[in-house]
């Protein structure tokens, strides 16, 4: 079965910080830019960042700039999400996703259909 798989979520203290990893199963990434997105308890999910095929082109929204940094590494098929400073806002399930794309500097937008999405791995953040 051809899916993404998220790792690296847990229980953290405001200030603390995680990596997220988002590695597939069945296919190589090479071909995929990849999204993360998030969603806490009773609210709609939202696009944290995207990063595109090559790695070269990167977005963040607004809440996490400055705070979170995508990178992704092709040989091993994976892609990072490294969160500094976390805030109890933070808090949420976190999901990666695919887009297949000819192009190797394409970061697509959150709103679009995307071709695989993960389970999802939890981050909270509390003291």
């Amino acid at each position: 079965q051809l899916q993404l798989v998220e790792s690296g979520g847990g229980l953290v203290q405001p200030g603390g910080s995680l990596r997220l990893s988002c590695t597939p199963s069945g296919f190589h990434l090479d071909y995929y830019a990849i999204a993360w997105f998030r969603q806490a308890p009773g609210k709609e999910r939202e696009g944290v960042s995207a990063i595109s095929r090559s790695g070269s082109s990167l977005n963040y929204a607004d809440s996490v700039k400055g705070r979170f940094t995508i990178s992704r590494d092709n040989a091993k098929s994976t892609v990072y999400l490294e969160m500094v400073s976390l805030k109890p806002e933070d808090t949420a399930v976190y999901y990666c996703a695919a887009k297949q794309t000819p192009d190797s500097d394409y970061v697509p937008p959150y709103y679009i259909n995307m071709n695989f999405w993960g389970k999802g791995t939890l981050v909270t953040v509390s003291s």
